[in-house]
C-alpha cells in the first residue's frame, strides 16, 4: 500500500512546494485535481505531464492519480439533452486519460456530482443511462493508454447518481471493460453504505471491481479528524494485500491545507506501521 495526498489540500503552493512539503510528510505520490494545474484544463498537454511527474519524482514522488477532473471549465454534463455540451465533456475526459497517462498515473477517480447529476425534470434512470454510456467510451481509451478509470460513488446529498459501491459496481459489470473500476471513498460511504465500510469493502475488494481508496472522514475533515474508524479499511486491505494507493482528501482543511496534511500523514503512517 501506498499514500498518497490530493494536491489540492495544498493548492496555495507552487507545485514544487507542494511536492517538497507532501515528500517531507512521507507520502509517496500526489494525487492531482486538474482544476489545481491550469485555469482551463483543456490546456493541459501531454508535455506539461511529463513536466509535473518529473517534478514529483525530483521529490521522490509519484503521480498516484488524477480526481476532481471536471471542476473546470463551467457549464459541462455527461447528462445533458445538450449533445454539443456532453461532446465537450468527453472531449476533456478523453483529454484527461492521455494526461494521466503522460504523467505516469495508475488512475483516473470521476466523482464529479454536478456533471452527471439529472437537470431539472430529467428522470435519474435516463442521467444514470447517459452516465453509463460515456463510461463505455472512455473505458477502451484508458484501457489503450494502460490508466483506470475509476466511477467514484458518493453521497445522495452530492448528486443522486451512483450512490453505493454495489451502485457502481452494478455500473461497471454493465460497461464490462478490465479498466472501468469503481472505488471507495470513506466519507462517502460513510452516508451512503447501510452496513459496515470494512464488508463493504472487503465485499467489493474480493470482486476485483474496487481499484482505489480515499480515505477522509464522514464530517469531511481528514482521516482521524473524526469518529470514522479508518484502522478497520486498513486490516481490511492488508487482509487482500492490497498494494494499490491509498489518497488522503479531506474536503475541509482544519486548521489549514499544510497542517491537514501534516496531520492527517502522521495518522495514516501510524495505523499503517
Amino acid at each position: 500500500m501506498k499514500l498518497s495526498l490530493c494536491n489540492e489540500v495544498l493548492r496555495e503552493l507552487s507545485f514544487p512546494k507542494q511536492c517538497e512539503m507532501a515528500a517531507g510528510l512521507g507520502y509517496q505520490g500526489l494525487e492531482l485535481s486538474p482544476f489545481t494545474l491550469a485555469e482551463d484544463p483543456f490546456s493541459l498537454t501531454e508535455t506539461q505531464a511529463k513536466t509535473f511527474a518529473s517534478i514529483a519524482n525530483d521529490h521522490g514522488l509519484a503521480i498516484s492519480s488524477l480526481h476532481w477532473l471536471l471542476v473546470k471549465p463551467d457549464g459541462l454534463s455527461l447528462v445533458t439533452d445538450h449533445l454539443s455540451t456532453r461532446a465537450r465533456t468527453l472531449d476533456l475526459l478523453h483529454r484527461l486519460i492521455d494526461f494521466a497517462s503522460a504523467c505516469g498515473a495508475q488512475a483516473l477517480v470521476h466523482g464529479s456530482p454536478k456533471q452527471r447529476s439529472p437537470e431539472p425534470g430529467q428522470p435519474i434512470a435516463q442521467a444514470q443511462a447517459r452516465l453509463r454510456d460515456a463510461l463505455a467510451q472512455l473505458a477502451p481509451h484508458a484501457q489503450q493508454v494502460g490508466v483506470v478509470y475509476c466511477i467514484e460513488p458518493l453521497a445522495s446529498f452530492e448528486t443522486q447518481v451512483i450512490n453505493t459501491v454495489a451502485q457502481a459496481a452494478a455500473l461497471v459489470d454493465q460497461v464490462g471493460s478490465s479498466a472501468l473500476k469503481t472505488m471507495l471513498d470513506v466519507s462517502a460511504a460513510s452516508h451512503s453504505e447501510t452496513g459496515s465500510i470494512a464488508t463493504v469493502l472487503a465485499q467489493y475488494l474480493a470482486s476485483g471491481h474496487i481499484a482505489h481508496i480515499q480515505v477522509n472522514d464522514k464530517n469531511r475533515r481528514g482521516p482521524g479528524q473524526g469518529e470514522t474508524p479508518i484502522a478497520p479499511l486498513i486490516e481490511v486491505l492488508k487482509q487482500a494485500r492490497y498494494t494499490g494507493w491509498i489518497a488522503v482528501e479531506p474536503f475541509e482543511y482544519l486548521p489549514d491545507g499544510p497542517t491537514c496534511a501534516a496531520f492527517c500523514a502522521g495518522y495514516m503512517h501510524s495505523i499503517l506501521d
